[in-house]
């Protein structure tokens, strides 16, 4: 597991990312009550998921240039992963979701292109230990990869939920090795094993996993939960 690793990893862009409010189920400092039910036409496991409590949202502000928000994402995304980690073995682990919410902006970049890193690393880096990493866009209109229109999100935000092996490589068909690799996930590996930590070279090293086009900036996984 990363979580040590993580916690004692030097980190200049550190305070590029405001804590407003963590972990809640209900959270108080944005309205997603609403959005989630809607969404639970989407997502067969998002009801369940919210009903037992086990649906988390941990919000932050930015507070920072672009370039030390987009890290900063990325080291609230990989806790989140790891959080996850350590809960998906439990009973009801595979209904888990915790998402990291960004508020504010970074000057001279919407929330789209803070997002599209973040997510592409995190996506690739614990898709084959079972963990799937989405991306929405507060006040966007977005689709499935069914072609059905969601609803439209109140904020921009990174859901980290369990794999559903049967359904999610369908979802990376643009990715076809990520995708055999998710099928297949069943580890508790160091997924930084070899790889630097600092997130200019793991966007560098992230870049070997691109499709012949740029990685989407539209949803990633098409659900907000498990």
């Amino acid at each position: 597991m990363t979580s040590a690793r993580a916690a004692g990893a030097f980190r200049p862009t550190a305070g590029a990312l405001r804590l407003v409010e963590a972990a809640a189920v209900r959270p108080r400092s944005v309205d997603i009550g609403g959005y989630v039910k809607r969404m639970t036409a989407h997502c067969p496991y998002l009801a369940p998921s919210a009903e037992r409590g086990l649906t988390r949202w941990t919000v932050y502000r930015a507070d920072g240039d672009a370039e030390a928000v987009e890290a900063e994402l990325f080291h609230a995304g990989v806790g989140a992963a790891e959080r996850l980690r350590s809960l998906i073995r439990q009973p009801q682990g595979f209904l888990r979701c915790e998402n990291v919410v960004l508020l504010g902006e970074a000057p001279g970049v919407g929330h789209r292109e803070l997002l599209v890193w973040p997510h592409w690393a995190l996506k690739n880096l614990y898709g084959p230990v079972g963990i799937m990493v989405g991306k929405f866009h507060g006040g966007e209109e977005e689709t499935s990869r069914a072609g059905d229109r969601l609803p439209i999100a109140p904020v921009s935000f990174l859901p980290v939920r369990a794999a559903v092996r049967r359904r999610d490589p369908r979802l990376l068909r643009s990715t076809p090795e990520l995708a055999a690799s998710l099928a297949l996930a069943d580890d508790g590996r160091d997924v930084f094993e070899g790889i630097p930590y600092d997130w200019q070279e793991i966007r560098t090293w992230t870049k070997r996993f691109l499709p012949r086009a740029k990685p989407s900036t539209g949803s990633g996984t098409g659900s907000v939960g498990p």
